[in-house]
């Protein structure tokens, strides 16, 4: 095999349907405090899409920057439900995808794109509900020559991501939970959603506790001065 040139058969372990559903109902951010704020695609790569959760395993991608040779053979080989995660470098020349590739991947029933660079035709992909995040929007068209890679371990801003690992995305971002841990990650994180909605309700009735605000200003020996 050539490096750089090598594409891997789709993961025969991924996240589940059960699995996925049941982690599509719980916000990014309650899942990225249940693995201690450690993993991050980084604040760049934000939803170019209408509205609605990214959710699904990963078939992942890597590609030079500005080629999405693989990209299209990605999409051609995602089974329903698959997100497909691109990563080329962040760099913003290009765009990698527009609106007849998203059309092919949700006609093919792909449960969502992330590029880690940019894509074009944002006005109509805004308008639609198929799951996309990118880093940034340019006109300028990419190349299809390679290299690339299917289904390698690949890591955007420090997150790494493999194969049939789950991916989810929200206005707040995204953040990938690694198969192997994915069970009880789920049970930190619906745990940290339950308290947060008991949370929310006693302060909306006017008696939520703040009594640990002075208490952690005293621990820390905080001086109130005049």
């Amino acid at each position: 095999m050539t490096v750089g040139f090598r594409i891997y058969p789709n993961p025969k372990q991924k996240a589940s349907p059960d699995l996925v559903e049941r982690f599509r109902k719980l916000p990014v951010a309650n899942v990225s405090d249940s693995m201690s704020r450690m993993a991050a695609a980084g604040p760049r790569l934000r939803p170019m899409h209408g509205g609605g959760v990214l959710a699904g395993p990963a078939i992942t991608v890597k590609s030079r920057p500005g080629d999405n040779l693989m990209l299209h053979k990605a999409i051609d080989m995602a089974e329903p439900g698959d997100v497909i995660v691109l990563d080329a470098g962040g760099d913003l020349t290009n765009a990698l995808i527009g609106e007849l590739m998203v059309a092919h991947a949700e006609r093919r029933g792909v449960g969502g794109i992330v590029i880690n660079g940019a894509i074009r035709d944002a006005a109509t992909l805004r308008e639609g509900r198929f799951p996309i995040f990118a880093a940034g929007v340019t006109h300028r068209g990419p190349y299809k020559d390679g290299p690339g890679e299917i289904n390698v371990p690949i890591s955007i801003d420090g997150m790494i991501i493999t194969p049939g690992d789950l991916m989810l995305g929200d206005d707040d971002g995204l953040v990938c939970v690694p198969l192997a841990d994915a069970e009880a990650i789920y049970a930190g994180t619906k745990k940290k959603h339950d308290a947060e909605t008991a949370q929310m309700e006693a302060i909306r009735a006017g008696r939520n506790d703040r009594s640990w605000v002075d208490a952690e200003l005293k621990k820390r020996g905080v001086e109130y001065m005049g």
